[in-house]
């Protein structure tokens, strides 16, 4: 018995001195991160190694390297056409009752992001699975030169299929499609899925990484954003992905509610310059060159003024953070949030928490079932801490919330691919739109009463009525948020 104690220990404590160097060794990582990956590897000696090698590394040098190469590439030719359009050192703001903290904002991504402020868009609100892709595919079928997709979930069921088969028609008849997707969030399909679509010229490619989902070490940093760019005139993106699930059709979810974008205009142009990024980075033997076709200058379509605004960990400015925690400190009256996951970082729990204290009414909606348990009992630690600093949060009752977005004052908004959590901040790749439109941003407000008619207020009394077990539940997760 002596020998297997000394044994266990010998175990415990190489085990603690490989963690503590393991996490150590990578430079820049956020302490919070580095003690709950200790946590980890401490506590699931051996296995704790396996997860880490798979979850826990960062980006290679060179492969950031790699991306920002592609980036440059692709964002001198968008800045460049663009400045045709924009004189960026003499931003025309758009109206709004703090005319300075706008601008603040636009210089803001554009010196942070190099996002362009593109004027006289187009821009619907969907929020509906069924009425964005019956919209979407009547757009494709229309396609005449390239039609563009990128997804972080793409299933094999009846709306996936749907989807192919519209995207194979138009390849048939000679447009230029290309689909690039994660290989975790479509590790369900088929390795086969795609060949009818590259038997007709189409392509189709796993995004930064190997599609075999077992040796994929860099499965932790997964392309969350969704865009279909047609004709680099008609643009998509948001919170839906593809699956049955987003129309509503998985009953053990219910009602799917979400928000996604159609946009025509130069905003358009953005996204498209996005997705040629991302293509050129993970596919390097079928990169695309800068052509002007794909950058169809269409001119003013609406009355709608926009940055698209991308980030992810080849990247340490965290874009859409920083915009989020920049305009909730801008607002005057009020702040909407919607969101499946509730994990802010510190900076943006404190932002918050300021702006309540300051008198601005702050409301959170939450959905009121998980897709992911662990993580939810994080949220609703999150949600309570709000509730204790005087904010409001309501549970959607009405099926499942997945609609990720913020407005300020009904007046600009933000909607994108981007949750409020430390994955979306830090590890994952986003893409947001903020976009500044006192119409849309009502509507958006609007969208949010209606919702909250279907919520449930989360009181003082709910949390205070949590079981002594769900409270450590809760947070147990929470010491795991900042790697969730």
């Amino acid at each position: 018995m002596d020998i297997i104690s000394a044994l266990f220990w010998i175990t415990i404590l190489l085990n603690s001195a490989l963690a503590i160097f393991t996490v150590f060794r990578e430079k820049e990582r956020d302490i919070a991160a580095i003690w709950a990956w200790l946590l980890v590897i401490i506590m699931l000696p051996g296995f704790g190694f396996v997860i880490y090698l798979f979850l826990g590394r960062k980006i290679s040098k060179e492969k950031i390297f790699d991306i920002q190469s592609q980036e440059r590439i692709g964002m001198v030719q968008l800045v460049e056409s663009q400045k045709k359009l924009i004189e960026t050192e003499n931003l025309d703001v758009p109206e709004s009752k703090y005319q300075d903290k706008t601008f603040e904002l636009i210089q803001l991504f554009l010196n942070g992001n190099q996002a362009v402020l593109t004027k006289g868009n187009k821009v619907k609100l969907i929020n509906d699975g069924n009425d964005k892709f019956d919209q979407m595919l009547e757009d494709i079928r229309k396609a005449k030169d390239h039609i563009h997709v990128t997804y972080y979930i793409f299933r094999g069921d009846s709306i996936g299929k749907k989807l192919l088969k519209a995207l194979e028609d138009r390849a048939k008849q000679g447009v230029k499609v290309r689909v690039l997707y994660d290989p975790v969030g479509a590790r369900v399909l088929g390795k086969h899925f795609f060949d009818g679509l590259r038997q007709y010229g189409g392509q189709a490619e796993p995004f930064f990484g190997s599609r075999f989902f077992l040796i994929n070490l860099r499965l932790n940093y997964r392309n969350h954003r969704k865009i279909v760019v047609i004709d680099g005139k008609i643009a998509y993106t948001g919170g839906f992905n593809v699956g049955d699930d987003y129309l509503g059709l998985y009953e053990e979810m219910g009602y799917w509610r979400d928000t996604h974008l159609r946009i025509e205009g130069n905003g358009v142009l953005s996204l498209q310059t996005r997705f040629l990024m991302d293509w050129n980075a993970s596919t390097k033997q079928k990169t695309i060159e800068y052509d002007e076709s794909y950058f169809p200058f269409s001119g003013l379509k609406g009355d709608t003024d926009l940055q698209i605004v991308s980030s992810g960990p080849d990247n340490e400015m965290h874009a859409i953070k920083k915009g989020f925690i920049k305009m909730i400190s801008m607002a005057k009256e009020s702040v909407y949030i919607q969101t499946p996951y509730f994990i802010p970082d510190e900076a943006l729990m404190e932002t918050l928490k300021v702006a309540i204290l300051s008198g601005i009414d702050v409301k959170v909606m939450l959905p009121n079932k998980p897709d992911h348990p662990f993580i939810y009992r994080a949220t609703l630690s999150y949600a309570a801490e709000l509730i204790d600093y005087g904010g409001e949060v309501y549970i959607y009752d009405n099926g499942f919330l997945h609609s990720k977005t913020i407005v300020i004052d009904e007046e600009i908004l933000s909607v994108g691919t981007a949750n409020f959590d430390i994955r979306s901040f830090k590890l994952n790749f986003e893409v947001n739109a903020f976009i500044y439109d006192r119409v849309l941003a009502q509507s958006q407000v609007q969208l949010f009463k209606k919702d909250a008619a279907q919520s449930f207020l989360l009181t003082e009394e709910i949390v205070d009525g949590y079981s002594t077990w769900e409270l450590f539940k809760q947070q147990f997760s929470r010491l795991f948020s900042p790697i969730l």
